[in-house]
């Protein structure tokens, strides 16, 4: 199940929501970050917690609830299923026998094992066999077939049977025979033109298995991206979950000094057990996430494994868009299979044509033939065939009309390609573009989040203010962590969606996640 998320962004409020919580004046221009925050809507690629987040702040009757409703409806996200669990892209066939150490698994090595054990990549080379066979069924129509057979036939035979009178029964007598035969057919275009159809249906089915690995390296590694952005995001709520419990004992010290009311360690108490709760979810998230990639890279069943690359933001030198198309084009297996099934339907249509001309064969034998093997003799037979259609019943006009048809349709399905190359090339780019942006104001409104808690915490410690600028503080830094998190998976998811529409991303996938 390759899961996507769209980006809902109500205004500039995402942004608004951070800047006023760290209790920064910032002069806002309003149009660039409105581009920032509304580009990712395709880009955020694989990020389920983030609902899970919101949802964990539901229900709770506090301040800390209602800043976690609005951060919730600033910034939320809505899963769209695309091929769902029982896709082949998403199944592996699991390969080896559990240990008992923990695996370390790199990007690479997940790749590796992904190329090997998907299960759509296996079902890719599988197909590719059966055009094959194909192929060699198609050519054996016009190569030589060479039989023999050894008959040895005791006879008798009724002679007026057969209109000679008076001949009566003749027999019994023997009959053996050994003989070989042979049939070539010499001139038959429309065999000639199934061959060369199947010959492209071979490259179009070779361009999509190629095509399969790409996706299936775009697949894995964004399971990969999900599983370190899940990991990630159980560290962030974990050091939520300390922040809040230091800040619930120092409720109840100041408490017990007689120096806040209740309602203030109660208060405390509410946030510290949904930042418990949101942890859990991110546990189970995670948990979750290991589970896609391991069934989907074909990991022995039930091995630990643990992820060793980590996810960080590297800047990408992008290339002019115009070079990009135009190497997507020269690259890309999906388009160089269309063009290969275009010449398949060419070559079929011109077999049908060619069904109105005639054909020409040979046929020929040679055996010994004698009442016996040891009294025989040598016989042969030669024949030349030419056949000339004539009359088929409109079946040779159905054909030429059908495979006319299937000649369009790939046709359109070519030209459709094409202009789909194009807006995809397109959309990486601005995707790409985006995602480098958010990343880079969630990085800055992370830090201010971070600053706003602290203020508020030595406000609160001092005795200037009450838990609840803690509270927001606190929620403050949790949707700009998630954010950050966020559009750091969806930077990188972004560089693999440009390599995909490059349909290089078995080649170049390390490459563009490094920037280059």
């Amino acid at each position: 199940m390759i899961t996507v998320y769209r980006l809902r962004v109500s205004g500039l409020q995402a942004v608004t929501y951070i800047l006023q919580f760290a209790g920064t004046k910032v002069e806002m221009k309003f149009m660039p970050i409105k581009r920032v925050l509304v580009a990712p809507a395709a880009l955020i690629v694989l990020c389920t917690s983030l609902l899970a987040q919101t949802a964990g702040t539901a229900g709770q009757g506090t301040m800390a609830s209602s800043a976690a409703a609005q951060a919730g409806s600033a910034v939320s996200f809505q899963a769209a299923d695309y091929g769902g669990s029982q896709s082949p892209l998403m199944g592996g066939i699991p390969s080896g026998t559990a240990t008992k150490e923990v695996l370390p698994l790199s990007l690479s090595e997940a790749l590796r094992r992904g190329l090997e054990h998907n299960l759509g990549n296996i079902l890719s080379e599988h197909a590719l066999q059966a055009t094959r066979g194909a192929r060699l069924l198609a050519l054996s129509q016009l190569l030589p077939k060479v039989e023999a057979d050894v008959t040895d036939s005791p006879r008798q035979v009724n002679l007026e049977a057969f209109g000679f009178k008076g001949g009566g029964v003749v027999g019994p007598y023997n009959v053996f025979d050994v003989r070989a035969y042979v049939s070539q057919p010499v001139l038959d275009l429309p065999a000639l033109n199934r061959y060369r159809a199947e010959k492209e249906n071979v490259r179009a089915s070779e361009f999509s298995r190629q095509n399969t690995r790409d996706t299936v390296v775009f697949v894995c590694s964004n399971l990969y991206l999900q599983a370190v952005a899940s990991q990630s995001r159980i560290a962030a709520n974990r050091a939520q979950v300390q922040t809040a419990q230091t800040l619930y004992d120092l409720a109840v010290d100041q408490k017990a000094a007689g120096v806040v009311p209740g309602i203030e360690v109660l208060r405390a108490k509410v946030e510290l057990q949904a930042r418990q709760q949101r942890l859990i979810v991110a546990e189970d998230r995670f948990a979750k996430d290991k589970l896609a990639l391991a069934r989907a890279i074909g990991l022995p069943l039930g091995q630990e494994y643990s992820l060793t690359d980590s996810m960080s933001y590297v800047p990408f030198a992008v290339m002019p868009l115009e070079d990009a198309v135009e190497r997507a084009y020269r690259a890309r297996p999906d388009y160089q299979s269309a063009q290969a099934k275009v010449r398949s339907a060419e070559a079929t249509r011109k077999a049908a044509q060619a069904g109105r001309l005639p054909t020409i064969g040979f046929n020929g034998d040679y055996g010994d033939i004698g009442q016996r093997p040891w009294d025989s003799h040598g016989t042969f037979t030669v024949t030349a065939i030419l056949r000339i259609p004539i009359f088929q019943g409109g079946s040779v006009r159905a054909r030429v009309i059908e495979t006319d048809a299937l000649l369009r349709q790939r046709e359109a399905e070519l030209e459709d390609l094409r202009g789909r190359i194009f807006y995809e090339v397109q959309t990486a780019f601005l995707d790409l573009e985006a995602a480098a942006e958010f990343v880079q104001v969630a990085e800055s409104a992370n830090s201010l989040a971070s600053e706003q808690v602290e203020q508020s915490k030595d406000r609160f410690r001092a005795g200037v203010t009450n838990n609840v600028e803690v509270v927001q503080a606190q929620e403050a830094l949790a949707a700009a962590s998630e954010n950050y998190i966020s559009g750091l998976q969806a930077h990188n998811a972004s560089k693999l969606a440009l390599a995909k529409a490059m349909g290089i991303s078995e080649t170049e996938y390390e490459q563009f996640l490094r920037g280059k």
